[in-house]
């Protein structure tokens, strides 16, 4: 539904339109084996594949797709920034209350950080 979104508003208004996914980094007191990191960025590749099909299947035209890897409110407002982005679409996945007070939410901290607006799809 965000890919749509951002796709019809790219196109009405003849925007540059850029995809982006990050692979989350979690913190873990057990050992990581060195495929883990390997594993984790093919993962966040294939998400990002999967999106741009969706944004092209919606009729949109891609400028650049990026894949980054970290927290993904931080990397998500710091590209905006990179790119002076006029306004970032994100879905938002609808965790209960519970998720979210325990583990915050990605949409929340982008409203409340990025420097231009914020459009939250409801999947």
């Amino acid at each position: 539904m965000a890919a749509t979104t951002a796709a019809d508003l790219a196109n009405s208004t003849n925007s540059e339109l850029h995809v982006v996914h990050v692979g989350e980094l979690r913190p873990t007191f057990l050992a990581q084996t060195e495929s883990e990191p390997a594993e984790l960025e093919r993962e966040a590749r294939r998400r990002l594949d999967e999106e741009v099909r969706r944004v092209e299947e919606a009729g949109g035209t891609l400028k650049e797709a990026h894949l980054r890897l970290g927290r993904p409110d931080e990397e998500i407002v710091d590209l905006a920034a990179d790119l002076d982005a006029g306004l970032i679409v994100m879905g938002s996945r609808g965790r209960g209350r519970i998720r979210r007070a325990l583990m915050g939410s990605v949409s929340d901290s982008v409203v409340r950080h990025a420097h231009c607006p914020v459009t939250i799809v409801r999947e």
